[in-house]
């Protein structure tokens, strides 16, 4: 509650809020207290094909609006979003234990409605290289998409997924998660609690379509319905490999996946130390390790693995852990209690794993019901070991040692995950070397994650996807491509 104002709850269909079809709904607890935080609908079979159906409907009048009459849509939508910055920074602390203080979604995720509200002129081609023939693509929107998207930034995911979507001419179904609905909802609000963002910034009914649920249900029948043409997700890889199986068994359609990852950093002997400490420390910190591309592995070179353990040691836990609506906190709760009960379990698979822990593990002193996690360092982990292979999502790091180069581009490949890697040197022939090796889709050289470039691709390589997205390559994933073959007489 805010005021009189509740939280709104329920699905958006058509352009208008409205309960899901058996009134059925589920809890969602608060990150913060612990307690009951609201009840929130969930969509059914029923409220998903309603959804669909009214994309499909909206789809061809908004294909047919000109790309810059669809993206005045999109920049009002990109104003509302960031003028609403506080209040989704209060709602995503509340409700997911995000730190105000790291939030930065209203301002990052507004700028991606911006950039499409006026990229969508994407060219076609002609050709006469056959002859008696003009040649021409057309590019065209593949008509209803659908966006599944996580839990730990779904600002930020709504409106990646949103922005080149809509601004290609489709019309979108959106499942946010279940542990994050309020977010994805609050962006159709003009406050968190007060009228809808996307109504008043006055997109047509049924091309903007919000629902909350759980996977197995609402998620599965956006994947296997026939009438949605492209799936975007963002989530775990055993989920995706259900995703793409059931859209294979349906209609083939188009996706696009990001699928979490195990990002390694490796650090060679001549690197700013003070730097790589500071960037590495702050990928695995923030959102309390909640990020698909935080560095959860750290390779250091033996020579200098003392120093960077000692300040690393210091910085890393020197987190503020509290309240993370108090901008003087930098750590926040995990999402909730299944979330928290799997990083401790990992706590523990580590300390069977024959690797050693280099901080004094205690669980916080904090209220009951906050699923607070301590900064972990665990160092010498067996290469083979639980910790090293899966993504953890915690403040929990891995640092081992290597001798060459080539042993640490081999440790840091070993894994099935190649969403993002680190290499930090002042020998630009090795960075370039070392960049060229690893298996990832993003290389950062002397900066790690979150740094990227939103006019680059960003994806994942082996199990941490397929397709890329970004400001220049998202808007074609959401687009066909037709050849249209123009007999011409004596040409």
């Amino acid at each position: 509650m805010a005021g009189n104002n509740p939280i709104e709850t329920r699905l958006f269909i058509n352009g208008e809020f409205r309960p899901s079809s058996d009134n059925k709904t589920f809890d969602l607890p608060s990150a913060r207290t612990g307690k009951l935080l609201a009840q929130v609908y969930e969509a059914t079979n029923q409220d998903v094909d309603d959804a669909v159906a009214a994309a499909k409907e909206a789809a061809p009048a908004w294909a047919a609006l000109s790309p810059y009459d669809r993206g005045r849509y999109l920049v009002k939508l990109a104003d509302l979003i960031q003028e609403s910055h506080a209040a989704l920074a209060n709602l995503e602390a509340e409700s997911m234990g995000r730190t105000v203080a790291s939030y930065f979604d209203a301002v990052a995720g507004s700028k991606y409605f911006r950039y499409f509200s006026e990229a969508a002129y994407p060219q076609g081609g002609s050709s006469l290289n056959t002859p008696g023939f003009i040649n021409i693509t057309l590019k065209q929107p593949v008509g209803v998409v659908a966006a599944i998207i996580p839990w730990n930034a779904p600002l930020i995911f709504f409106c990646k997924k949103l922005a080149p979507a809509l601004a290609a001419g489709n019309a979108v179904v959106l499942k946010s998660s279940e542990k994050a609905p309020l977010t994805a909802n609050s962006l159709l609000m003009q406050s968190l609690y007060v009228a809808g963002l996307a109504k008043k910034a006055g997109f047509p009914p049924g091309v903007i379509n919000v629902l909350s649920g759980h996977g197995p249900g609402a998620g599965a029948a956006l994947a296997s319905h026939m009438d949605v043409r492209a799936l975007t997700f963002t989530g775990s890889n055993r989920t995706g490999k259900l995703i793409a199986k059931m859209a294979a068994d349906s209609n083939l359609k188009n996706l696009i996946f990001e699928l979490g990852g195990k990002s390694p950093a490796v650090i060679f002997a001549d690197a700013d130390v003070d730097a790589a400490v500071r960037d590495t420390q702050f990928s695995i910190h923030l959102m309390s390790g909640q990020t698909c591309m935080a560095n959860s592995r750290i390779y250091v070179q033996r020579a200098i693995a003392e120093e960077f353990l000692t300040k690393f040691k210091a910085a890393f836990t020197s987190a503020r852990l509290g309240d993370p609506t108090d901008p003087a906190v930098n750590q926040g709760p995990q999402a909730d209690k299944i979330q928290h009960a799997r990083v401790l379990q990992y706590i523990e698979m580590g300390k069977e794993s024959g690797g050693r822990l280099l901080t004094d593990y205690k669980q916080p002193e904090m209220p009951p019901g906050n699923f607070f996690i301590s900064p972990t360092i665990f160092v010498d982990v067996p290469e083979d070991a639980g910790i090293m292979k899966d993504e953890i999502f915690g403040p929990v790091v891995i640092i081992n040692t290597f001798d060459t180069e080539a042993e640490a581009v081999a440790k840091a490949n070993n894994t099935e995950y190649g969403l993002y890697a680190a290499v930090y040197t002042k020998d630009l022939d090795r960075a370039m070397r070392v960049a060229s090796k690893l298996e990832a889709g993003t290389v950062g050289v002397n900066c790690t994650s979150p740094t990227k470039g939103d006019d680059m691709p960003f994806g994942g390589q082996k199990g941490s996807g397929v397709q890329r997205e970004s400001y220049i390559h998202s808007i074609e994933t959401f687009m066909e491509t037709k050849s249209v073959l123009i007999k011409v007489a004596d040409l």
